[in-house]
């Protein structure tokens, strides 16, 4: 994360304020990670803060992974290899402006997930 999502981050937010938010995957979790992520991100969501399973608010499986199978998958790969180097080209090509797009529709996701309770919501 030092290497690559400070540097990336520090590159488009410049000094606006942002939070870093996290799946739960074990590794994430370790005590270590945890407190690096607190000290060195201008806002950070705990995984004990963070509800588990929560597709509706983790833009990569809400929009982006969307993305990559429609632009991927429009048509039928040969082979395994092929899928996968479909898979990466797409994912280069996904612009910043989508990925802005996906972002600001983050605070709207988490107030429909806040009425639901915490359960699992739909959007229009």
């Amino acid at each position: 994360m030092e290497g690559v999502v400070l540097p990336w981050a520090q590159e488009h937010f410049g000094d606006q304020k942002w939070t870093f938010q996290q799946d739960s995957a074990p590794a994430h979790k370790a005590k270590t990670t945890q407190e690096w992520c607190k000290s060195h991100f201008p806002g950070f969501i705990t995984s004990a803060e963070w509800p588990p399973y929560s597709p509706d608010l983790n833009p990569m499986d809400y929009s982006i992974w969307s993305i990559l199978e429609a632009r991927a998958c429009a048509k039928s790969h040969k082979s395994l290899e092929l899928l996968k180097q479909s898979l990466q080209r797409e994912w280069d090509r996904i612009s910043v402006e989508e990925v802005r797009r996906v972002a600001e529709n983050f605070l709207a996701r988490l107030k429909l997930c806040i009425g639901a309770k915490g359960g699992h919501f739909e959007t229009g």
